[in-house]
């Protein structure tokens, strides 16, 4: 049996043992719109690329709800227009950043990872993107599931070499990202959609957070039965008494209502769409693959790198 959607959210920062807080929380529960920054950048342009990042994502959902009041749930191909809508935000975001770090020396090499969550109540979605290992989770009957993957060197490192030893991985900087807002132009952000259910816990956290805190703990206080202010504040003070030393930045967003199955319904694809649909598989840059010698993108990865694998941590 379905219901209306219904949400309440909290967050708040914290500075940590860092000079000054680059991260930002973002709470917008009239437009849906929830929003973690985390900054990086001398100069204090951390703490202007989080807070810019934010107010654009912000100023656009605001400026475009109009439009998606009249566009339906799903667009022509089955993707949910409220996903696109995210994905859009965030890529004006990460123009807007790059802008001001060009035209302001000051700030030049600015950037700010992000994770945004935003619901739509009419199909009972709720979309999630993110840019660099800013996280959400989602607590649903007691098990605490990670809804994002972060963007980091290890990562990368491990999707094209997974045989590598250990002693090797543990050589790599864990600090380093590999998306986040500000360095490219062409920047591409991870999205999913996922059915919202009656219950559901969301944290949108930055790694000042998920860094120093385990999931188990994570999970233990997302499962109280607190309010998300209260739930948040517990959060930041596991944080605090850890070993971590970044700023720290925790958001949660509770489902008091919504729909209590647990199924996706189908997004109706278009008939002209379904029609042209071609049914031989192309592969972008096939005709390459002949030309390529055995040293991949993922040894050439590892060549870059070679020079600090082998220096002791």
């Amino acid at each position: 049996m379905s219901q209306e959607l219904a949400l309440r959210a909290a967050g708040l920062t914290d500075i940590g043992r860092r000079p000054t807080n680059e991260d930002v929380v973002l709470v917008r529960s009239d437009l849906g719109l929830y929003a973690v920054a985390d900054g990086a950048g001398g100069h204090r342009s951390g703490e202007i690329a989080s807070a810019l990042a934010a107010r654009s994502i912000e100023n656009y959902f605001g400026a475009t709800i109009k439009k998606t009041h009249e566009q339906p749930e799903f667009d022509r191909f089955g993707i949910p227009s409220g996903a696109r809508r995210l994905s859009a935000a965030i890529l004006k975001a990460n123009r807007d950043v790059i802008e001001i770090a060009r035209s302001t020396p000051a700030h030049k090499g600015m950037g700010t990872t992000v994770v945004a969550a935003c619901f739509s109540p009419r199909s009972g979605l709720m979309h999630v993107g993110h840019a660099g290992d800013s996280r959400c989770y989602r607590l649903r009957g007691g098990h605490l599931e990670l809804l994002t993957q972060d963007h980091s060197l290890l990562t990368d490192v491990l999707e094209q070499r997974p045989d590598l030893d250990d002693t090797v991985l543990e050589r790599l900087p864990k600090s380093i990202v590999t998306r986040a807002l500000g360095l490219d132009p062409k920047l591409r952000i991870s999205l999913r959609s996922h059915r919202v259910v009656a219950g559901d816990r969301y944290l949108l956290c930055s790694d000042g957070l998920s860094g120093p805190v385990p999931a188990n703990a994570i999970a233990s206080a997302l499962g109280a039965a607190a309010p998300p202010d209260a739930t948040a504040d517990a959060l930041v003070t596991l944080a605090k008494t850890s070993t971590g030393n970044d700023n720290i930045a925790a958001l949660v967003i509770e489902c008091t209502g919504g729909p209590t199955g647990d199924s996706v319904p189908p997004p109706p694809l278009s008939r002209d769409a379904d029609a042209r649909a071609d049914p031989e598989l192309l592969i972008l840059g096939i005709e390459e693959l002949d030309s390529l010698d055995s040293s991949s993108a993922s040894d050439d990865l590892l060549h870059a790198l070679e020079g600090l694998m082998v220096k002791k941590p």
